[in-house]
């Protein structure tokens, strides 16, 4: 140390600078927290913290459930799911109260090549459906590979999709997502837009087995927000990846933004199936393409509707 400073008081005088700023650190935080807030409420016509309370969850000593979730770490994520609902891409949701009250599965068509179009049917189940949910969603085994992403996931809600935490989700009463068409569905080309892929069976067996209503969801906007012109699959292996898109916009300048197409979310009347869970495929295959089916015929009604791919 120079000037005879002993290294003590150059510590003390940190701790006192860190003692100062604390109090404001404080008072930032609690500012953006009740801007956040208030600007939920504004987005919602009710409190945001009212409609929070009345969401169903059991939390454990802890502070989170029996999957991880937090609900301080929910709220945020809402937040910014609700800034891309209502503010970026505007979207329109129809068919809200085929939405029940219990265990549900929700079966969506999956596209835009990252899963914000999860995030925008969970802003829509928080912010238009009566009462309001927190949604669970199965995301990919990849995914706790990531730094940050393997914390973040189960603190908002998501879980690993295996079908032990799926069949404990719906015991619980929980709204579950699940895209049939997986990571597969997401990374479709433009020229295969909307089109949906060879559905898996699973979901289908879990309905069954935990006597869940399926609800399908047709989402409408999602697969013009990323143009991908092909797939390497080759690429993708190497990485360990599930799908490597081209995707031309992100080499604009401002490209690597989603473009700002508008959603339109259609929830369908809850389909109901009974059977044994263990039936062999071909069984199972038949109720499958019944669901399939009726979410296509969703999508080829959303897209006849829509006038627009941006307004």
């Amino acid at each position: 140390m120079t000037n005879g400073s002993h290294p003590s008081t150059a510590l003390a005088r940190i701790g006192s600078f860190a003692r100062g700023t604390l109090p404001l650190a404080r008072r930032l935080a609690g500012a953006a927290t009740g801007a956040v807030e208030g600007w939920m409420t504004s987005l919602l016509s009710e409190e945001f913290e009212q409609r929070l309370k009345r969401v169903p969850v059991t939390l454990g000593e802890s502070g989170v459930d029996a999957f991880g979730l937090d609900p301080a770490w929910t709220k945020w994520a809402i937040a910014g799911a609700a800034f891309l609902h209502r503010r970026y891409f505007r979207s329109e949701v129809f068919g809200a109260s085929n939405v029940p009250a219990g265990r549900v599965l929700l079966i969506a068509n999956h596209s835009g090549q990252l899963p914000i179009d999860g995030a925008i049917i969970g802003a829509a189940l928080f912010m238009d459906v009566e009462p309001p949910r927190f949604m669970r969603a199965m995301v990919e085994k990849w995914s706790q590979t990531l730094p940050f992403v393997s914390t973040l996931f189960p603190r908002v809600g998501q879980v690993v999709g295996v079908p032990e935490n799926a069949r404990r989700l719906l015991e619980h009463d929980e709204a579950l997502l699940v895209f049939p068409e997986g990571a597969r569905g997401a990374s479709k080309t433009f020229d295969k837009r909307y089109q949906l892929i060879e559905f898996g069976l699973g979901f289908m067996r879990l309905a069954i087995e935990t006597n869940t209503p399926i609800v399908p969801v047709a989402v409408i906007g999602g697969e013009e927000q990323y143009i991908s012109v092909a797939n390497l699959e080759t690429v993708a292996r190497i990485l360990r990846m599930p799908a490597f898109p081209v995707v031309p916009q992100l080499f604009i300048p401002g490209g690597q933004l989603p473009l700002p197409t508008r959603y339109r979310l259609y929830f369908g009347e809850p389909l109901n199936f009974e059977g044994d869970p263990d039936d062999d495929d071909a069984v199972m295959e038949q109720k499958v393409q019944l669901v399939k089916t009726t979410l296509q015929s969703m999508i080829n009604r959303g897209l006849k509707a829509r006038k627009h791919v941006f307004w």
